[in-house]
Protein backbone atom coordinates (compact mmCIF):
# COMPACT_ATOMS: atom_id res chain seq x y z
CA UNK A 1 0.00 0.00 0.00
CA UNK A 2 2.91 2.21 0.54
CA UNK A 3 2.92 4.06 -3.30
CA UNK A 4 1.26 6.93 -3.84
CA UNK A 5 -0.43 9.62 -2.24
CA UNK A 6 -2.67 9.26 0.97
CA UNK A 7 -5.66 11.13 2.08
CA UNK A 8 -7.49 10.53 5.39
CA UNK A 9 -10.52 11.70 5.98
CA UNK A 10 -14.20 10.34 7.51
CA UNK A 11 -15.79 7.29 6.50
CA UNK A 12 -19.44 9.62 6.10
CA UNK A 13 -17.22 11.76 3.80
CA UNK A 14 -16.13 9.12 1.90
CA UNK A 15 -19.34 7.21 1.48
CA UNK A 16 -20.79 11.13 0.40
CA UNK A 17 -19.01 11.40 -1.87
CA UNK A 18 -19.32 8.35 -3.68
CA UNK A 19 -22.57 8.85 -3.82
CA UNK A 20 -21.94 12.36 -5.19
CA UNK A 21 -19.19 11.26 -8.03
CA UNK A 22 -16.82 13.82 -6.70
CA UNK A 23 -14.77 15.00 -3.73
CA UNK A 24 -13.92 18.37 -2.97
CA UNK A 25 -13.79 19.11 0.87
CA UNK A 26 -14.07 22.11 2.78
CA UNK A 27 -10.08 22.67 2.04
CA UNK A 28 -10.02 22.97 -1.44
CA UNK A 29 -12.06 25.59 -0.92
CA UNK A 30 -10.34 27.59 1.83
CA UNK A 31 -7.15 27.13 0.85
CA UNK A 32 -6.99 26.41 -2.44
CA UNK A 33 -6.15 22.67 -2.27
CA UNK A 34 -6.38 18.81 -0.70
CA UNK A 35 -4.03 17.91 1.77
CA UNK A 36 -2.05 14.43 1.02
CA UNK A 37 0.73 12.86 2.66
CA UNK A 38 3.29 10.10 1.53
CA UNK A 39 3.42 6.59 3.06
CA UNK A 40 6.25 8.33 5.49
CA UNK A 41 4.12 10.99 6.29
CA UNK A 42 0.89 9.66 7.15
CA UNK A 43 0.72 8.75 10.65
CA UNK A 44 2.09 12.08 11.73
CA UNK A 45 -0.78 13.68 9.70
CA UNK A 46 -2.98 11.62 11.45
CA UNK A 47 -1.35 12.35 14.59
CA UNK A 48 -1.34 15.91 14.27
CA UNK A 49 -5.08 16.91 12.43
CA UNK A 50 -7.00 13.51 13.25
CA UNK A 51 -6.10 12.46 16.86
CA UNK A 52 -9.09 11.09 18.52
CA UNK A 53 -11.16 10.93 15.78
CA UNK A 54 -13.14 7.61 15.32
CA UNK A 55 -14.25 6.13 11.93
CA UNK A 56 -11.41 7.24 9.69
CA UNK A 57 -10.13 5.56 6.33
CA UNK A 58 -7.30 6.43 4.57
CA UNK A 59 -7.46 6.88 0.40
CA UNK A 60 -4.57 5.57 -1.47
CA UNK A 61 -4.45 7.89 -4.56
CA UNK A 62 -2.60 7.08 -8.07
CA UNK A 63 -0.84 10.40 -8.75
CA UNK A 64 -0.84 9.52 -12.66
CA UNK A 65 -4.23 9.14 -12.92
CA UNK A 66 -5.24 12.54 -10.93
CA UNK A 67 -7.06 15.24 -13.43
CA UNK A 68 -5.95 17.64 -11.10
CA UNK A 69 -2.72 19.09 -10.72
CA UNK A 70 0.03 18.30 -7.75
CA UNK A 71 2.36 20.40 -6.13
CA UNK A 72 4.80 19.20 -3.23
CA UNK A 73 4.87 22.31 -0.79
CA UNK A 74 6.83 22.17 2.50
CA UNK A 75 7.37 18.35 1.55
CA UNK A 76 3.73 17.40 1.08
CA UNK A 77 1.63 16.75 -1.90
CA UNK A 78 -1.74 19.09 -2.08
CA UNK A 79 -3.87 18.38 -5.05
CA UNK A 80 -5.22 21.68 -7.04
CA UNK A 81 -8.62 20.52 -7.62
CA UNK A 82 -11.35 17.87 -6.70
CA UNK A 83 -10.16 14.55 -6.50
CA UNK A 84 -11.11 12.31 -9.38
CA UNK A 85 -12.66 9.02 -8.01
CA UNK A 86 -11.33 6.96 -10.54
CA UNK A 87 -7.47 8.20 -8.94
CA UNK A 88 -8.50 6.20 -5.65
CA UNK A 89 -6.75 2.58 -5.19
CA UNK A 90 -8.06 1.84 -2.30
CA UNK A 91 -9.60 2.83 1.11
CA UNK A 92 -8.99 1.75 4.03
CA UNK A 93 -9.81 1.69 7.50
CA UNK A 94 -7.14 4.45 9.77
CA UNK A 95 -8.02 3.96 13.75
CA UNK A 96 -6.14 5.62 16.44
CA UNK A 97 -4.44 2.66 18.46
CA UNK A 98 -5.99 2.91 22.30
CA UNK A 99 -3.11 5.47 23.66
CA UNK A 100 -4.23 7.74 21.45
CA UNK A 101 -1.32 7.90 18.04
CA UNK A 102 -1.54 6.27 14.14
CA UNK A 103 0.57 3.90 12.76
CA UNK A 104 0.26 2.50 9.38
CA UNK A 105 -2.55 0.78 8.44
CA UNK A 106 -2.79 -2.29 7.62
CA UNK A 107 -3.15 -3.49 4.15
CA UNK A 108 -6.90 -3.83 2.34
Amino acid sequence: MSEGFFHILKRSEWQAAMLKQAYAPLSLATEGFIHCSTWEQLPGSGDRFFRGQPDLVVLRIDPQRLTAPVKVEAGFPHLYGPLNLDAVLEVVDFPCHEDGPFSHPKEA
